[in-house]
């Protein structure tokens, strides 16, 4: 190691336990063309943590026009530990963390930001490179480039978006890694039928009466849309928020909000909070701090959309947009129709047709063809409504679908019942080719990592 290299060290607090045989972590990924080492941070003992930068190409069918930098993060455990590729679909967190399987496999962790996502968007940006495929293509890249530098297998993860993602890649680059985690992953199949959304609402919960209750605070927030709109746009005021590039003023915000309330609750909220929906005779002050608290006022103004118009492209061309209940609320709508994608983005960006084949491509490749993939999805989670499908019926393919009861949008595998989830750590453990005998620190929780707080996603 150089002076250079042993003095960063010092001044970033990292432990000297950290030194390993066969070369500094640095050091190896210094030497990774197209890698870039742009900062170490200070992490938990026994662990390095990096930010990291690799250059891309902006269309990977002609790399020789024009790259740019994707963002990545990277956990480092030890060279000779399982590597698991995690995604959120989005952006990446800087904060040093663990996702569920590295910990379980006690593993290294490399996090990668979408393309597209500020900052890792090429410049000028053409917005047609904004697919399933280049992003695919931008991960198994990602994984040719670290492959020599660890040398166990490799888990790919990501809960929602980022399930989704972890999911493309396989598609298209099916031996990349040895196995698959996708975390409440939605599969619109056929953007153009949702009624299995709708249906979803129709029997959520233990108790129908929550839904009804939702049901009934929507309505009555709509027919106070002239005190509960002033609210917003003395909140937007009083925020710098606007409503020009986007949604396009406060009341279809407003409406927008509302629509996506029940969505929300369900995605995010326990069912303990169903006792606290306001009923009709609560006051516009409750009403707002209840759709605030749940939805979010911020969420709908352009400065809230514009993190997010990568997502929103993708889901106005390939992905697909669900559809939520309005039937109980037609009577009350200013901008009906407006629940869908597009309506998020900038009314001079140019959007290509939607692609109908690529999800039902995704699709059947997960129901004929995909192997080591392990879906876990939540029971009461609204993007759940339409999951991807495993045939485990004579099928010797090794993919599983487990749904943990209770659980919403953020389930995982430790909220599974007690048999899927020793079958769902079991699979995990043999595609890393880590068993409970030789593991040596993945049942043990390390708080600065395992209970870092991440970013909530909840686009549309």
């Amino acid at each position: 190691m150089s002076l250079l290299a042993a003095s960063a060290l010092v001044l970033t607090g990292v432990p000297a336990v950290a030194q390993e045989r066969g070369g500094d972590i640095a050091d190896r990924l210094e030497d990774v063309p197209g890698l870039t080492v742009v900062e170490e941070k200070p992490t938990a003992e026994g662990f390095r943590y990096f930010v990291l930068s690799y250059e891309q190409p902006a269309d990977h069918a002609r790399p020789g026009e024009g790259v740019f930098e994707q963002r990545l993060t990277l956990l480092h455990r030890g060279l000779d530990r399982p590597t698991v590729l995690h995604t959120s679909g989005y952006g990446v967190s800087t904060t040093p963390f663990r996702s569920e399987p590295t910990r379980l496999v006690d593993g290294n962790q490399i996090s990668t930001e979408q393309r597209f996502f500020s900052p890792s968007r090429p410049d000028p940006a053409d917005w047609d490179d904004l697919n399933i495929r280049q992003a695919a293509a931008d991960h198994h890249r990602i994984v040719e480039a670290i492959n020599d530098v660890y040398t166990g297998e490799w888990i790919s993860t990501g809960a929602s978006k980022g399930g989704m993602t972890s999911v493309y890649h396989r598609r298209f680059y099916p031996d990349d890694v040895d196995g698959t985690v996708a975390y409440v992953a939605p599969n619109d199949v056929r953007d153009h039928q949702d009624r299995a959304y709708l249906e979803f609402f129709d029997t959520v919960g233990d108790d129908p009466s929550c839904q009804q209750d939702l049901e009934a605070l929507q309505r009555e927030a709509l027919e106070r849309r002239g005190e509960l709109v002033a609210h917003y746009e003395d909140l937007a005021a009083a925020n710098g928020w606007t409503f020009d590039n986007g949604i396009g003023s406060a009341d279809a915000a407003f409406e927008m909000l509302v629509l996506d309330t029940a969505w929300a609750f369900w995605q995010y909220q326990p069912t303990e909070r169903c006792a606290e929906v306001p009923g009709t005779e609560a006051s516009t002050g409750d009403i707002a701090a209840f759709l605030d608290d749940v939805a979010g006022f911020g969420f709908y103004t352009d400065q809230g959309i514009e993190p997010y118009i990568p997502y929103y492209y993708q889901a106005a061309t390939q992905l697909g947009t669900p559809s939520v209940p309005t039937d109980h609320v037609e009577d009350l709508l200013n901008h009906p129709g407006q629940f869908e994608a597009a309506t998020y983005l900038p009314d001079d960006m140019d959007l290509p047709r939607f692609d109908r084949r690529a999800m039902i491509d995704v699709d059947r490749w997960v129901r004929t063809r995909g192997t080591e993939l392990l879906f876990v999805d939540g029971e009461y989670d609204p993007w759940g409504a339409e999951p991807f499908r495993i045939n485990r019926n004579g099928d010797r393919r090794d993919a599983m679908r487990f749904v943990a009861p209770g659980a919403n949008h953020g389930a995982n595998i430790a909220a599974l019942a007690e048999q899927d989830r020793a079958e769902a750590t079991a699979a995990l453990l043999s595609w890393a080719g880590v068993d409970d005998e030789v593991r040596t620190k993945g049942d043990d929780r390390v708080p600065e990592l395992d209970d870092a707080e991440q970013e909530r996603r909840r686009p549309l």
